[in-house]
C-alpha cells in the first residue's frame, strides 16, 4: 500500500531503524535518530542496487516519487541511475575543482620550478588584480572567448598595453595547462590580439654594427660608474636583472669566471659567464670601488652600499646619454647575438651564453661546462671588436 503524508509525519524513530514501504521499490528509511531518508530498491544487471534520493522533509514525497519515476525510466533505457548520480557528483567536484583560478594556480606551481620568486610574484599578482575577478570563479571549460575579452580590455583601457600584452600572454598557457590535462578542448585567449590594441616593442630596439662605433666613442669610453656597468652588461650577454644584482663572491678572478646561482636565474638555472681580458679588468676596477665602501654588490646603489642599484639604472644611463633612442638595456643582447651569429660562431654557444634553453631536446641538458672553453673565445672577440675603432659586422 502507497505511503500517505500523513504517515509519513506520524512516524517515529524505533529502537532499531526501520522502512515504510511506498511503491515499486520506493520507502522511507526512519533511522533511530528520528532522520527519515527516501531510497530506491531496484536490480539492474541481475543484482540489487539502491540509489539514495534524499531526506524528508527536504524531499517530498511527491517529489520522491518523482525521482522514482525518473530512475525506472533510465534502468528501463538501460541506464544504471546509481552510476548516473555519482558521475553528476564527479562532474560537479571536477567542475569545481577546475575553475580558471585553480588551473592557474597548479600552473604557477608547476612553473615555480623553473622561475625566480620574483618573477612568480609578478605572474600571479597580475592574475589576482587583473583576471580573476572576472573569471577566476568560472569554471576553465565554459568560458568563451568574448569573456576573456571583456576582461582584458579592462587592461586595455587604462593604457597599460604591455600589462595587457603580459596578461593576455599568461592566459594563452594557462588554457593551454588546462587542454593538456583534459580540462578544456579550446584556449579561448587564442587569437584575440587581433582584437586588442598592441604596445609599442620598445625591447626590440638594438644597436647595428654601424651603431656601435659612435655608441663606443660616446658611451663606453665614459668613465661615469654607469658607463662602467654599460660597457659590462655588453661584455657578458647577460640580463640587466642578472648583472645588477651580482654580487662579487660570485666571481672567481682567478678563473675569469662570474658564477650566477640558479635562484638569480630567469630559467632557474646556475649560470656561468666566461670572462674576457676586458670585462675581467672592469670587474677590477668595479672592485676597487666597491672595497671603499664595502659593498657585496657589482652595481652598489648611489645612496646605500648594502642595495643594488635600481632596475632601470641602466636605461636610465641611455636616456641621459641620448642613446635610448636607438637601443635599450636588453637590447645589448640581440646586438651581441646578432654580430655573433653573423661572425659564424656556433648557435649553441651563444644561445648558452644568454642563458637560453635549447629547445633541442639533446643539446638543451644544460651543462655549464659544455662549450666554455669554445664561448671564452667568443666573447674574447665579442671584447676586442668592442674595443677596435669601428666594429664591423
Amino acid at each position: 500500500m502507497a505511503l500517505t503524508a500523513r504517515q509519513i509525519d506520524t512516524a517515529k524513530p524505533a529502537d532499531k531503524d526501520y522502512k515504510l514501504a511506498d511503491a515499486q521499490g520506493l520507502y522511507l528509511l526512519v533511522k533511530t535518530s528520528g532522520a527519515k531518508y527516501w531510497n530506491l530498491k531496484f536490480r539492474f544487471g541481475g543484482k540489487e542496487k539502491k540509489l539514495s534520493i534524499g531526506v524528508y522533509p527536504s524531499v517530498t514525497l511527491a517529489q520522491a516519487r518523482s525521482e522514482r519515476d525518473r530512475a525506472r525510466r533510465m534502468i528501463a533505457e538501460g541506464t544504471d541511475p546509481s552510476h548516473a548520480k555519482q558521475a553528476k557528483k564527479r562532474a560537479l567536484r571536477e567542475s569545481t575543482a577546475s575553475t580558471f583560478k585553480a588551473i592557474a594556480t597548479e600552473w604557477f606551481a608547476h612553473k615555480a620550478r623553473t622561475w625566480t620568486a620574483r618573477y612568480l610574484a609578478d605572474q600571479q599578482a597580475r592574475m589576482e588584480n587583473k583576471v580573476y575577478p572576472a573569471i577566476g570563479h568560472r569554471p576553465v571549460s565554459e568560458i568563451k572567448p568574448l569573456e576573456v575579452l571583456h576582461c582584458l580590455r579592462e587592461v586595455e583601457s587604462e593604457g597599460k598595453l604591455e600589462t595587457l600584452r603580459k596578461t593576455r600572454q599568461i592566459c594563452v598557457q594557462i588554457f593551454a595547462w588546462a587542454i593538456v590535462t583534459g580540462r578544456a578542448t579550446s584556449n579561448p585567449a587564442d587569437y584575440l590580439n587581433t582584437a586588442l590594441l598592441s604596445p609599442a616593442r620598445q625591447n626590440n630596439r638594438s644597436l647595428t654594427a654601424e651603431q656601435l662605433p659612435g655608441f663606443v666613442r660616446d658611451v663606453m669610453q665614459s668613465v661615469y660608474f654607469m658607463a662602467k656597468g654599460t660597457r659590462l652588461l655588453m661584455l657578458t650577454g647577460l640580463r640587466t636583472g642578472e648583472m645588477r644584482l651580482g654580487r662579487w663572491d660570485e666571481v672567481d678572478f682567478d678563473k675569469a669566471l662570474w658564477e650566477i646561482p640558479k635562484e638569480r636565474m630567469k630559467k632557474r638555472r646556475p649560470h656561468v659567464v666566461p670572462l674576457s681580458r676586458q670585462a675581467l679588468a672592469l670587474l677590477v676596477e668595479l672592485k676597487a670601488l666597491a672595497d671603499a665602501t664595502r659593498s657585496p654588490f657589482i652595481l652598489p646603489s648611489a645612496l646605500r652600499a648594502d642595495k643594488p642599484r635600481g632596475r632601470r639604472c641602466i636605461n636610465d644611463f641611455l636616456i641621459q646619454t641620448g642613446w635610448h633612442e636607438y637601443t635599450t638595456a636588453h637590447g645589448f643582447r640581440h646586438t651581441f647575438s646578432t654580430l655573433a651569429h653573423d661572425n659564424g660562431f656556433n648557435t649553441a654557444w651563444i644561445e648558452l651564453q644568454l642563458a637560453h634553453v635549447d629547445k633541442n631536446s639533446i643539446r638543451g641538458t644544460y651543462n655549464h661546462a659544455q662549450y666554455l672553453d669554445d664561448r671564452r673565445a667568443m666573447m674574447q672577440w665579442y671584447a676586442d671588436m668592442l674595443d677596435s675603432p669601428a666594429p664591423q659586422s
